[in-house]
């Protein structure tokens, strides 16, 4: 893969590292195009248009920096491994929501229904412990572990996503929402996979620190969430690749509007069932009348800042720091 070819922030991360960085981002690349195939044309086709949509690779990348310049296919194969379930939960999340079009294109669901989303997305997260086993019965127990670690961590992260997802389908439409259950399912959601991806990393190579580096993907994750859920707000559409409030369309409730709701109390009597595209776009001007989104982006900026805070612990390489970093820092990039 060219240094070129990445979206950001990923791509400041590539100019910064060495060469073996894009190198074994690009493995990580031809080997979720290799799983893609051979599992019959028809799931076959819908996994690989959903593998190649595009994305962030963050987390895959986030394995790779954790493990560091010597690890070898295990950690290229746990980077795989993570994408593939981050994968496999956008393809279930979109049949639970009815979603039309990720990222631009149309969804698994809207084009191939029901039936085929779901085969496509457990076809996924099936492949992926599939990669973990594999890489460790390839390198060996003798020379990198039995790689039980890494199962076990990729598996309580699978269980937390969809414990977070089964909260938001009863939290849906609920404006009385507090504050800390929605952050609490944001942990579940979104945290804890960016906390395995660093745990992972860590794991596959061998090196000790794996909890404080957790804890700097935990950070990183939520106020990843916390970013997404003020675009959710402001779009617009070509930039995000959905409709413009596709959140409140869907009965989320986000921070945005939990924070809205305390500066305008209006806006708890919003039906958001009763909601089309054109109430859900005046909803969100709404919202963003309050200066909602600005609090809420002062409290994503503020967790990059505890998050890279936590790099000035001795279990991080100056390459690790540095190249964490430039993660976090892209992660509020992205959304400004």
């Amino acid at each position: 893969m060219s240094r070129s070819a990445v979206p950001p922030p990923v791509t400041a991360v590539m100019e910064a590292a060495d060469d073996w960085l894009p190198a074994r981002l690009a493995e990580v690349e031809r080997r979720l195009a290799e799983l893609a195939a051979g599992h019959g044309r028809e799931l076959g086709e819908h996994a690989e248009a959903t593998l190649t949509a595009g994305g962030k690779r963050l987390r895959p990348l986030l394995v790779l920096i954790c493990a560091g310049p010597t690890a070898g296919d295990r950690t290229v194969r746990a980077a795989v491994a993570v994408e593939l379930v981050h994968m496999a939960t956008l393809v279930h999340d979109d049949v639970l929501d009815g979603a039309p079009v990720r990222r631009g294109r149309p969804t698994v669901v809207a084009s191939a229904g029901r039936g085929a989303a779901i085969g496509v997305g457990d076809l996924l997260f099936s492949r992926a412990f599939a990669e973990l086993t594999s890489a460790a019965a390839t390198e060996g127990a003798a020379e990198s572990g039995d790689g039980d670690g890494e199962v076990a961590e990729l598996s309580s992260a699978a269980v937390a996503l969809a414990r977070g997802e089964l909260a938001q389908r009863h939290d849906a439409y609920d404006t009385s929402l507090a504050e800390e259950r929605y952050l609490h399912r944001c942990a579940l959601k979104t945290a804890r996979l960016f906390e395995a991806a660093c745990r992972v990393g860590r794991l596959s190579s061998g090196q000790p620190g794996s909890d404080r580096i957790a804890a700097f993907g935990r950070e990183i994750g939520l106020s990843f969430q916390l970013l997404d859920d003020v675009l959710d707000v402001t779009g617009p559409p070509e930039r995000t690749g959905k409709a413009r409030g596709t959140d409140l369309l869907d009965g989320t409730v986000t921070l945005p509007l939990i924070l809205a709701i305390r500066r305008d109390h209006d806006l708890a009597d919003v039906d958001l069932r009763g909601l089309d595209a054109g109430s859900a776009e005046r909803a969100c001007d709404r919202i963003a009348a309050t200066g909602a989104l600005d609090e809420v982006r002062d409290r994503a900026r503020a967790g990059i800042e505890r998050a890279k805070g936590l790099l000035g612990d001795d279990s991080f390489t100056p390459v690790e720091r540095r190249l964490l970093s430039l993660i976090a820092d892209g992660v509020v990039e992205r959304y400004s």
